[in-house]
């Protein structure tokens, strides 16, 4: 027996890549429902159809819902009898949201206001809010709007009574939905060159599956107001690059050029899980990093006379400082993916 035996989950934005990847890991479970709240009709009759196809046994415990995070009165609907949450729904690409700050600001921000007071009002146990390694030292819309998500989360958890309330923080997921492995591929299959930003930024990397285990970690072992981050490792663009070529050249015209067009609106060298503020008071849990709430009030008087003056010397967790991956290894952790063995086998993939 499961934790989620029988339960009810509600995934909002669960038509993209992570609904996708907890569908498939929870469908053959002792799960009651899922359910899928997302804003594209088409899409869910796209994901209504694959499931059916490929999990007819299972396919009938997902239920479609449309609405839009941004509209409280779609929220409320979806979640009368929901258990748990996982809050997937945001704008993420840093281009367009630096384009329109206000449209990522009514969805991180608004949405995720929305979504944590019909979770409560509706007595949900858990929701876990997804969130990305651009809330830490953010320098762009997408950035400071997940990191104000992160904030209203950790202030609603402390009245969120019997729910608990924690974000995951996360960095780039290979081969989702507007990754840029995909682009390569494609661009390498054409002859054109494949290309690159800067080839000396470095970028945590992880799969869909271990998106999933971090959100799962989050709510096994989470507290209210927490955030939880995976010690995830990382690589240069350039490494990544070079991974994609050795795995993808044989399918290429000609010898692939590796082509740098640099830096986009909104893009940083290296990006931060943990700063050097979060650093001092988390917690090592393994494979994780915990990062509890300030739950102290408002009543500041009292900190003059009774302070903590201990801190832990900790430096920031970045994708600097982290584990570098070589391009032996970088290849070999793409090549583990099933979207990659898809590609290389000849079997055609939906980049959801």
């Amino acid at each position: 027996m499961s934790v989620f035996k029988d339960k009810v989950l509600l995934i909002t934005g669960g038509t993209g890549s992570f609904g996708n990847a907890v569908l498939n890991r929870f469908l053959r479970t002792d799960i009651g429902e899922i359910r899928v709240f997302s804003r594209d009709e088409k899409k869910q009759d796209d994901m209504r159809h694959d499931f059916q196809a490929r999990m007819p046994e299972v396919a009938n415990k997902i239920k479609f819902y449309i609405g839009d995070v941004r509209n409280k009165s779609t929220l409320k609907y979806a979640m009368k009898g929901v258990d748990y949450v996982f809050h997937a729904a945001a704008l993420k690409q840093v281009p367009s949201c630096e384009f329109f700050p206000m449209e990522a600001v009514k969805t991180n921000v608004i949405g995720t206001d929305n979504v944590l007071d019909s979770a409560i009002d509706a007595g949900v146990k858990c929701i876990i809010c997804l969130s990305t390694d651009k809330a830490a030292y953010p320098i762009n819309a997408m950035g400071i709007t997940k990191a104000i998500e992160e904030k209203v989360a950790v202030a609603k958890s402390r009245y969120s009574g019997d729910t608990k309330i924690c974000c995951t923080r996360y960095g780039n997921v290979m081969c989702s939905r507007g990754s840029v492995i995909p682009l390569w591929i494609d661009q390498i299959r054409k002859g054109n060159p494949i290309t690159l930003t800067e080839p000396t930024m470095t970028r945590f990397i992880m799969s869909l599956e271990e998106a999933v285990d971090l959100v799962l970690f989050a709510f096994e072992h989470g507290h209210n107001g927490d955030i939880l981050v995976q010690k995830a490792p990382a690589c240069t663009i350039q490494t990544q690059a070079e991974a994609v070529v050795e795995l993808f050249k044989h399918q290429a015209p000609a010898e692939p050029e590796i082509k740098v067009i640099g830096i986009r609106h909104g893009e940083k060298m290296y990006e931060t899980l943990l700063t050097n503020e979060e650093c001092s008071k988390a917690e090592d849990m393994g494979d994780f990093y915990r990062v509890p709430a300030d739950n102290r009030d408002l009543n500041y008087d009292k900190y003059f006379k009774d302070g903590d003056t201990h801190r832990v010397q900790l430096t920031e967790f970045n994708s600097h400082n982290t584990k570098l991956l070589t391009v032996e290894e970088t290849k070999a952790k793409i090549a583990s993916l099933e979207y990659i063995q898809n590609e290389l086998n000849g079997i055609p993939n939906i980049v959801k």
